[in-house]
C-alpha cells in the first residue's frame, strides 16, 4: 500500500493544475501527451512532471507518453474526485453567495447543501435554489446531515466560533475565507484562502515590473 503521507504538499498542489490542462485537452480530442508537451502547456519542467506522477505509480510509457483520458481520471482518483462532498456555507454575504452560485462545484462533485447566516435580512433568501437558514440552526443541521466540508465566509470576529461548531458537527475539512488563521484539531483539514494576501503580492509584482523598465 502506498504511503501518501510522504508525498509533499507541493506535489499535491500541482496535481489540480495538471488535471485542469488535461481536461482542456480531452475537450479538444487530444488522445495522448508527452511530458515535454505537457511541460510546455503547464509551465513545469518535464522532469518535475514525471517525478510528481511517479509518486503515484507509472502512468506513461516511454516513447508513447500519457493517455490523456486515463491520466485525467487517475489524477481525479488520487485527489478523491471520484466521490461527492457535501458542503455548507456559513456567511452568505456577497462572497458566500458567489460561491453558492458557482455551479462548477456541483458538476465536479462538491455539493452545497446548506447556507447559514445571522442577518435576518438574509435568512430565507434563496441562492441557487438553497434557502439561507438561521445560523442558530447550524448545530441541529449538522447533527442530522453528514456534511464533509464547511466553508467560512463569516467575519473575523466570529470565524473561530463558527469553526468550532463545524468541527463539533463532524465536518472533515474547512475552507476558510475569513481574514484570520483558524485553529482546528489534527483530524480536520484546514485550507485558508486569504484574498488580500494574493492581491497584495500581485501589487508587489506589478511595481517590481514597473521599476525594472
Amino acid at each position: 500500500m502506498r504511503d501518501d503521507s510522504k508525498i509533499s504538499d507541493a506535489v499535491i498542489k500541482r496535481l489540480p493544475r495538471y488535471r485542469r490542462y488535461l481536461e482542456d485537452m480531452r475537450r479538444r480530442g487530444v488522445d495522448r501527451v508527452s511530458s515535454n508537451e505537457l511541460s510546455r502547456i503547464v509551465g513545469y519542467t518535464a522532469s518535475q512532471i514525471r517525478q510528481d506522477l511517479n509518486n503515484f505509480g507509472g502512468f506513461g510509457q516511454q516513447g508513447y507518453g500519457y493517455n490523456v483520458e486515463s491520466l485525467y481520471e487517475q489524477i481525479g482518483n488520487i485527489l478523491g474526485l471520484n466521490q461527492e462532498y457535501k458542503m455548507v456555507i456559513v456567511g452568505t454575504g456577497n462572497l458566500g453567495q458567489a460561491i453558492a452560485n458557482y455551479t462548477r462545484y456541483n458538476k465536479s462533485g462538491f455539493i452545497v447543501c446548506g447556507m447559514f447566516d445571522v442577518n435576518p435580512e438574509l435568512i430565507g433568501l434563496r441562492v441557487n435554489e438553497i434557502a439561507v437558514r438561521d445560523y442558530e440552526t447550524l448545530n441541529s443541521y449538522l447533527a442530522e446531515n453528514d456534511i464533509d466540508i464547511g466553508i467560512i465566509t463569516a467575519g473575523k470576529d466570529s470565524a473561530q466560533e463558527v469553526t468550532d461548531r463545524l468541527v463539533e458537527g463532524g465536518v472533515r475539512g474547512i475552507w476558510n475565507f475569513a481574514p484570520m488563521d483558524l485553529s482546528v484539531p489534527a483530524h480536520v483539514v484546514l485550507r485558508n484562502v486569504h484574498l488580500s494576501d494574493s492581491l497584495h503580492s500581485l501589487a508587489y509584482y506589478i511595481n517590481r515590473n514597473k521599476n525594472q523598465k
